[in-house]
């Protein structure tokens, strides 16, 4: 099966980033911009989501609920409607609460899937047809390491990024006569607010979101199905699932305490995140309530 490698230029593309407010979000939307394209950042937290859009050459802003099909077609029309057809979706919108799988509600985990999950597959689904109409087009999902190394006290949360980097390995192959290529970028630990409170380091690499946002500008070039940050880690850690044996794995494991985001979470460094989250996950509680109540 060969991939098209039509590339979108980024000087004069037109581009989407979820979740552009804060974090590996904003510094994409950034990088883009000082490269000449006109970036529309689409959040949940629009009044946060403007202030960093007004800091930007050629950016836009406007709220975007990612788990809202309708939502997105409200935005994408009105991306469509002031700057044209969208050449490139980033989507970066994601949610992280940490802690024991037996102890998370029902909340928190719809909260989960339908951000970092159904959030990734609507948003293909906004763009990608009139992408393939057009005969180019490009989207990246950004997904995490977390998507193929599994780590106590992220059940859900590994579930959800094993989805989007399943999700996106599929659409890849799905469009790959049409022009449209779909590439995943997986993150390490990344320094934003959502490691906030978390021990980082200690045998896991952490970057900076500005390393996350030069390897998606990256993908326009390279058109990979799936780059690691560092590039490193996802090749390495195939070879470890490979050729290691359990119980040396689970040993190692044991020495760098993979179990911190059980054990070792400071609720306080964490605490304003997670009144965004609670905020967040009851909002969305009341909108799926309201889609079963007669």
């Amino acid at each position: 099966m060969r991939f098209s490698r039509r590339r979108v230029a980024v000087d004069g593309a037109v581009v989407i980033v979820t979740g552009g407010a804060r974090g590996i979000g904003a510094r994409t939307a950034e990088l883009f911009s000082t490269r000449g394209a006109t970036v529309w950042i689409g959040d949940v937290d629009a009044d946060v989501a403007a202030a960093t859009a007004a800091a930007m050459p050629r950016c836009r802003s406007a709220r975007l609920d990612v788990t809202q099909r309708a939502s997105w077609d409200r935005f994408v029309a009105e991306v469509v409607a002031e700057s044209g057809p969208v050449d490139v979706l980033v989507n970066n919108a994601g949610v992280m609460p940490l802690g024991a799988f037996d102890t998370e509600s029902e909340a928190t985990t719809d909260l989960i899937l339908d951000v970092n999950v159904r959030g990734v597959l609507n948003g293909m689904r906004a763009v990608v047809p009139s992408m393939v109409s057009r005969g180019r087009g490009h989207v990246v999902n950004v997904a995490s390491m977390a998507g193929m190394i599994p780590i106590p006290g992220m059940v859900t949360y590994n579930a959800s990024k094993f989805a989007a980097l399943g999700a996106s390995l599929a659409a890849r192959r799905e469009y790959a006569d049409s022009g449209v290529t779909v590439s995943a970028v997986l993150p390490s630990a990344v320094r934003t607010e959502l490691a906030s409170g978390v021990p980082l380091g200690g045998g896991l690499p952490t970057v900076d979101p500005d390393d996350v946002a030069r390897a998606i500008l990256k993908t326009l070039r390279t058109r990979s199905a799936r780059t690691s940050v560092p590039g490193w880690v996802a090749p390495g850690w195939a070879l470890v699932d490979a050729l290691v044996p359990e119980a040396l794995e689970r040993a190692v494991r044991g020495r760098i305490n993979d179990r911190r985001a059980l054990t070792a979470l400071d609720p306080q460094g964490r605490s304003a995140y997670l009144e965004r989250l609670e905020r967040q996950s009851k909002d969305h509680a009341a909108q799926l309530d309201s889609k079963v109540t007669p």
